[in-house]
């Protein structure tokens, strides 16, 4: 329940932190500050609340909890105050406040009245200051909120802003809060009496407004504590009430004693502070501080929060127009890029081309473009961790079509933290995950120091209220230096990435339907147009070659027939595997027909071709004597060529090829080893994709394709095994497995 100042009583076994502060109540506090008297009545115009000074301020005519407003007997029957009551009580809902002057008890009074839960509050604010004094203010205030529409930037609004409120309201001390994302605020502007330290630069952590206070600043955009010494008056409920009155929108409105104890501790004796509130959010703020205290009248300060809400939207009018220039700019920039992208053979080629003007869009220090194996670095990003961070962005899998935002990638990524360097901001796109398809842009380190105004975290001991959270006692400068993150990516960075990650993927599939095209269009030139032509050509090259073995020639007659042969059996091949490869890309599927096969038979017959091609091989062979399955035997033909040519082609020098046949529980292994260093990881990740990175392709076999793995890996897998590779040193080993026959 609330302490007799307002506060929450925290119990002893409650743990103490941040959350008690959270926990408080402060809309319903059930007290009032001092310099005024208040008063809630109900729909039946019954006193339902009355603050314990009443009588003292309003005089003897003043309500006591419980009556029913009378007009002839109440408030020495002025017309005024009854009528501000009346107006409220005929509305269906609550009702926005409205003010007057009133004269009650021989004293002017500022009353303030307004709906809340149905109720009707009236609020007596005794008014300190003459008339004269009044009419000298609204030119002052006129003059303010004419000039304030003329600043040309956020950073002027705020200097100008506490300039006018510190001469509107005389208070010593007048600072511009600017709210950052994780709730902290930093003084961006400050006017002050000379003999005040400064307080400009300084940062104020989050805890200094709680969440529950922020909401309130959100709704009641001006707070007033006249005296933060003054003891605040309750206001009890009349008999029978139990329902706590919500007090969000009163201006007498009692504050939480930690937040007095926190303006006592900075020596304060009155404070003001003034919301700016931004898009419905808690943009910044003007705090006001004076040492000893100060009544602001009603109307000065409802000109002050005027004047808030003209500079809240001349500050929103200011970010709109920086957004809309920036949206412009990334417009612009996005079509030229992918006008690019699209009239390029690939997107890397075209995200290159116009790296340096991504880096100024995203306000980025560099960026690292990667697609197949190409690796393009705008900035002084070393090679080594760029690899290595492509490496990493693979092996996180991404989905694509997504975004990896990071203000610091060593927290992301501890594993590249040695390698990262100066570079901790990072915003990955990943447009074409098949193909590697990487748009990085990098922030460097932003090492920042903060000149806390005290230190940071609030001190736990016990108050005057029982255990709870205490609010510091300190408010010098303490200083924190921050490492290992950059500015942080905002709404428009990722927007603009959302958008140009958008239009990657579009430009990725209209070139890929092209392709398709393209595709279908040399899968039919290859199969009809040139096989009968390469027929004839190997005809030809066969009949030369019988020409010249029928004259018992041996000259380059035969030797030309032979090499034609060789050529165009070499051409017929990459053609089959190309037919095969778009058959399996547009999800066609290879023609498998199963008949009863020896592989034993098989594998003789082609190790037999190879030690004909090239006598100088060594072959290891182990089989059984006869292995019978039910497969299709050319396909399976092409597995195993495929892959004694590749231990052909890719063993060492004068080393043994050992190929090994075996069976067991109704399954079918093929083992191929050559000596031979581990392939790299990179390009193991590879093996079985087709057209691999022309840069991994042996010298001994430079006429390939890389399509006989992507093949290969297909025939295994329609016949329900697997294919893979591993390194038992020294050897290289791919293995077959496969069942003898279909389930």
């Amino acid at each position: 329940m609330p302490s007799p100042r307002g506060g929450l009583r925290v119990n002893a076994d409650l743990p103490i932190n941040l959350d008690n502060c959270a926990r408080e109540p402060i809309h319903i506090p059930g007290l009032i500050q001092s310099h005024g008297a208040l008063l809630a009545f109900s729909t039946g115009r019954v006193a339902v609340h009355v603050s314990a000074n009443a009588a003292e301020l309003l005089g003897p005519t003043a309500p006591v909890a419980g009556e029913i407003l009378s007009p002839p007997h109440h408030f020495a029957g002025d017309a005024d105050v009854h009528a501000a009551i009346d107006d409220l009580l005929a509305l269906p809902a609550d009702g926005l406040p409205t003010s007057s002057e009133v004269r009650v008890n021989g004293q002017v009074f500022d009353l303030v009245v307004h709906g809340s839960g149905g109720l009707v509050i009236a609020e007596f604010e005794l008014r300190p200051v003459k008339p004269d004094v009044m009419a000298d203010f609204a030119l002052k205030a006129h003059r303010a909120m004419e000039r304030i529409k003329r600043q040309n930037s956020v950073a002027d609004l705020m200097a100008f802003a506490v300039r006018a409120v510190r001469q509107l309201t005389g208070f010593d001390r007048v600072m511009a809060y600017r709210f950052r994302h994780d709730d902290s605020g930093d003084v961006v502007a400050e006017d002050r009496i000379a003999s005040l330290e400064p307080f400009l630069g300084r940062r104020y952590p989050a805890s200094d407004i709680p969440a529950q206070a922020r909401r309130l600043y959100v709704v009641n955009t001006l707070r007033l504590i006249a005296d933060v010494h003054a003891a605040p008056v309750p206001v009890p409920p009349a008999p029978g009430v139990v329902e706590a009155l919500d007090m969000s929108h009163c201006v007498l409105r009692s504050v939480s004693p930690i937040h007095i104890e926190y303006l006592q501790n900075m020596g304060v004796g009155a404070s003001m502070s003034i919301s700016i509130v931004v898009n419905g959010q808690l943009w910044g703020m003007l705090a006001c501080h004076h040492m000893a205290p100060l009544q602001v009248p009603y109307s000065v300060r409802m000109a002050c929060d005027v004047l808030a809400q003209i500079l809240a939207a001349n500050v929103q009018s200011l970010m709109a127009r920086d957004h809309a220039r920036r949206s412009a700019e990334a417009a612009d920039l996005r079509t030229r890029l992918i006008e690019a992208a699209l009239h390029s053979d690939d997107t890397a080629t075209a995200l290159a081309a116009m790296a340096p003007d991504l880096a100024v869009a995203f306000q980025a220090h560099a960026v690292l473009i990667a697609e197949e194996s190409k690796l393009h670095i705008e900035g002084e990003v070393p090679h080594e961790f760029a690899v290595q961070l492509m490496h990493w962005l693979d092996a996180a899998q991404t989905p694509v079509g997504q975004m990896l935002a990071t203000p610091s990638l060593r927290q992301l990524a501890p594993a590249l933290a040695d390698a990262a360097g100066v570079w901790c901001g990072m915003l990955a796109l990943s447009f074409d995950p098949a193909a590697h398809g990487w748009l990085v842009l990098l922030r460097k380190e932003q090492p920042e120091t903060i000149q806390w105004g005290g230190h940071p975290e609030k001190t736990y001991r016990i108050g005057p209220l029982g255990p709870r959270l205490t609010p510091r006692g300190s408010f010098d400068v303490w200083r924190e230096t921050v490492r290992d993150t950059s500015v942080p990516w905002d709404a428009d960075d990722m927007a603009f990435g959302r958008r140009l990650l958008d239009e990657l993927l579009r430009a990725r599939s209209a070139r890929m339907a092209e392709v398709a095209r393209g595709r279908a269009e040399l899968m039919a030139m290859l199969g009809h147009d040139l096989r009968d032509p390469l027929q004839s050509i190997a005809m030809a090259a066969r009949l030369l070659g019988k020409e010249a073995e029928a004259h018992g020639s041996s000259g380059s007659g035969g030797r030309m027939g032979q090499r034609i042969q060789a050529s165009s059996t070499r051409m017929a091949r990459m053609i089959s595997q190309v037919l095969d490869m778009s058959r399996l890309q547009t999800g066609g599927g290879l023609d498998i027909h199963r008949t009863e096969v020896d592989l034993t038979e098989l594998l003789d017959d082609l190790l037999d071709e190879m030690r004909t091609a090239h006598p100088g091989v060594q072959l290891i062979r182990e089989a059984p004597h006869t292995l019978l399955a039910q497969v299709d035997g050319d396909r399976m033909a092409q597995v195993f060529s495929n892959l004694i040519s590749n231990a052909r082609q890719h063993g060492a020098p004068g080393e043994s090829i050992i190929v090994q046949l075996s069976h067991e529980a109704g399954q079918a292994t093929l083992d191929v080893s050559n000596v031979s260093p581990p392939i790299a990881p990179e390009v193991a990740s590879q093996l079985f994709n087709a057209f691999k990175r022309r840069e991994h392709h042996n010298p001994r076999n430079r006429n390939g394709l890389g399509l006989g793995l992507y093949i290969a890996q297909a025939v295994v897998r329609a016949h329900g095994g697997q294919i893979g590779y591993a390194h038992a040193e020294p050897f290289v080993v791919f293995s077959v497995r496969f069942p003898l026959a279909p389930a």
